[in-house]
């Protein structure tokens, strides 16, 4: 290979990683010198104010989006450097594109296939360059952060979209609509000999025969091939306990992270994890073998993929309920042939305890419990639409970048409607990822004559992005608009009393409102606790009150119309 043709990682010593102006500045060297190969291009910028790129490889020189979608091109999509301080994925990408520019069978295999890829996600963690941030990991010589400028990690922010890069991400995807996706990482956590480890789109969750698919013929034979390539693959080592011996769990993939995006838009989704103690060339090889294997079966069976895919969203256009969270199903754990190592303990030096240590004099091989079978916890009957009041720009302009259909409303109208109050929420005891997030939402669900009004949007839910919709919209989803924090205003109360006051006036409103003393009757039973304290009970009283209620706190602004 000339000289100038080699990836940083080839020309060094098996421990280097590319910087983000090599990369850069050789995919526009690549897409100059083979112009019917690759087309190599700039589609934001990043909060910091860094070029975000994207890299299409066709096989017959085909690159405008538009012309790909109407000839109903299979599309497969690499991305890469979301964590930059996992690299391996961004190394093995650029070899892989070289190759199909200099390798005419390579390139000659991917048929109808368009191979698109963003060659470095989060640059502004990639140019966040050091050697200490991964403390537990194995290599490469240098490598950036995974935190983008603003502290954000990028594979939390694909609802909520905080940063530039994931609204250009999510732009990027819906334009393409990719068929299968591969998110390439390194992992953490339990030591074992597999060099590679794979999360998937759970497909229970991904639902339906394209679940099936993924499940009973894409996952055995992507794992076929990679044990014939020498880099054998387990499931993504989650384990229920301390060690993987004691049984592990399949990665129940929300939408906050990549591979649970993608299933909101019916696209097969993966996640190889390289595991953190193996040498960085290893990794390396590893993933460029999963990328290609992956890429393999994407080609051969696109037809079918791209069939299945169009079979699940015409399904969600008719369902009439909707699951929006999931559980594990812990009552039937599969089984699942597994090579680990000895799981020991002994007194730590450090402290009164004991620490956990794996003896790789003693591996293992033998089955274990591996529970990757999730049934549905929540399900809401589906509305025909939504209508988001138009003040809720925010959450409108997500649904517009994830194509999701709508139209305004002309004329201040009512309709009967499904509403909910939120009755009690928990939120994290911190910030997460830049937001206060709601981690258990309890709901109670109304009927009313709603007043639309001119200019809020419509969201008919007999579309191809139902599922977006849907499980964005619902508030007890797992990634809901709400649960992240958009709609916080509404659990404030905007008015309060003055106690001396409102302390006669309590009195009255229980004499007025019988269902409010009976409340009351109960509450005191059930706390006797807190009837010396007059800013409890006169807030209690306060808060349930119908005279004085204010009829939008707590009211969750999303209308279904059933």
């Amino acid at each position: 290979m000339p000289t100038d043709l080699q990836t940083p990682f080839e020309q060094g010593n098996g421990n280097q990683s590319t910087t983000w102006e090599q990369c850069i500045a050789f995919y526009i060297a690549l897409a100059e010198r083979f112009p019917n190969v690759l087309r190599f291009l700039q589609i934001g910028v990043s909060d910091a104010g860094v070029p975000l790129h994207v890299g299409v490889v066709s096989a017959d020189g085909v690159f405008e989006r538009e012309r790909i979608k109407s000839e109903a091109r299979p599309v497969f999509f690499n991305n890469n450097g979301i964590h930059p301080g996992e690299p391996e994925g961004v190394d093995a990408c650029m070899a892989l594109v070289r190759d199909f520019c200099v390798e005419p069978a390579r390139l000659a295999a991917l048929g109808r296939t368009v191979f698109l890829f963003v060659p470095l996600y989060n640059v502004d963690g990639s140019i966040n360059r050091a050697d200490t941030s991964r403390v537990n990991q194995d290599g490469p010589e240098a490598f950036g952060f995974r935190g983008n400028s603003r502290h954000l990690d990028l594979n939390r922010d694909f609802i909520k979209c905080d940063s530039l890069n994931a609204r250009v991400f999510n732009q990027l995807f819906v334009a393409w609509d990719p068929d299968v996706m591969v998110d390439t990482h390194t992992s953490n956590g339990a030591d074992y000999p597999y060099t590679m480890t794979l999360i998937h789109t759970q497909a229970d969750k991904l639902g339906g025969e394209l679940g099936a698919f993924l499940r009973a013929e894409m996952l055995p034979e992507m794992y076929r091939q990679m044990e014939a390539r020498g880099w054998p693959v387990c499931p993504y080592v989650n384990p229920l306990k301390d060690s993987p011996d004691q049984g592990i769990a399949e990665f129940l993939e929300v939408p906050r992270f990549s591979t649970g995006y993608a299933a909101l838009h019916h696209t097969i989704g993966f996640m190889p994890e390289t595991h953190m103690l193996k040498p960085f060339a290893d990794r390396y090889a590893a993933m460029r073998a999963l990328v290609e294997t992956t890429l393999a079966f994407t080609v051969a069976h696109a037809d079918r993929i791209r069939v299945l895919r169009q079979a699940a969203r015409r399904q969600g256009m008719q369902q009439t309920q909707w699951p929006v969270t999931w559980k594990m199903d812990e009552a039937k754990p599969s089984r699942l042939r597994f090579k680990g190592y000895a799981a020991k303990y002994s007194k730590s030096a450090l402290g009164d305890y004991l620490r956990l240590w794996y003896d790789k004099s003693q591996p293992w091989d033998r089955e274990i419990d591996y529970y990757n079978r999730f049934v549905e916890d929540v399900v809401v009957q589906t509305p025909r639409a939504y209508v988001v009041p138009q003040q809720w720009r925010e959450v409108i302009e997500r649904l517009q970048w994830n194509g999701v259909q709508m139209e305004r409303i002309a004329e201040t109208r009512q309709a009967p409607a499904r509403y909910y109050r939120i009755r009690t929420v928990i939120s994290r005891p911190g910030p997460y990822e830049g937001h206060l997030f709601h981690d258990e939402v309890e709901l109670e669900k109304h009927s009313t004559t709603a007043e639309l009004r001119a200019g809020d949007f419509l969201v008919p839910l007999d579309q191809a992005r139902a599922r977006y919709a849907i499980e964005t919209l619902e508030p007890q989803a797992h990634d809901s608009f709400f649960r992240w924090g958009f709609f916080n205003a509404i659990l404030e109360k905007k008015e309060a009393f003055s106690d001396y006051v409102f302390e006669d006036l309590a009195i009255e409103l229980l004499r007025d409102e019988p269902a409010l003393q009976q409340k009351f009757d109960a509450w005191k039973t059930a706390h006797p606790e807190l009837l010396s304290n007059q800013a409890e009970v006169l807030g209690f009283i306060y808060a349930r009150c119908e005279r004085y209620a204010e009829p939008e706190w707590r009211r969750y602004p999303v209308w279904s119309l059933m």
